[in-house]
């Protein structure tokens, strides 16, 4: 009888030892980003017929290069801004394609180099900040390859960029 008092004792004690020395949840992995403002590089014109470059920086400048001529009406060049929700001290690790074609609403087409972005460049790596409801922002500059041929119009397009945590 006090072998099997003991055999017990001993079980109670093993398991309450066992929940007492577990270890702690691992936080949530998964990552989640929403796009919330759109790359705009406002409106612009183009005097005479060799074209030029407009740049917006990840920090909302705007320059350009050539004959292309910034005008100051609405709507206002903006970087584009993804929020990326991770727990903290997660890495981010950023790929994107170079550039992309975007189409004008009158025929024509002009290239969008993307980059850099506030975390850097294409394979950019950073880290997430604060618990796990923080919201990191990633803001994304560009630039325009405008041909001096291109057709007045809206141009618009896409790009993608792969979020991948370590």
């Amino acid at each position: 009888m006090n072998f099997i008092k003991l055999l017990f004792s001993a079980i109670i004690v093993f398991v309450y030892t066992h929940f007492c020395f577990a270890q702690p949840a691992l936080p949530q992995r998964t990552i989640t980003v929403q796009v919330t403002q759109a790359i705009h590089f406002g409106t612009f014109c183009a005097i005479g017929g060799n074209g030029g470059t407009i740049t917006v920086g990840y920090d909302g400048s705007r320059t350009s290069t050539g004959n292309i001529s910034l005008l100051s009406i609405s709507p206002t060049a903006h970087p584009g801004i993804f929020e990326i929700k991770l727990c903290q001290g997660r890495n981010v690790i950023i790929t994107f394609e170079a550039s992309t074609i975007l189409t004008g609403s009158n025929g024509g087409s002009i290239t969008l180099d993307i980059g850099p972005t506030e975390k850097g460049m294409n394979g950019a790596i950073f880290s997430t900040k604060s618990d796990c409801n923080f919201i990191t922002p990633l803001r994304v500059g560009g630039t325009l390859h405008v041909p001096g041929s291109a057709p007045p119009g809206t141009y618009s397009g896409s790009f993608e960029i792969t979020f991948n945590q370590e």
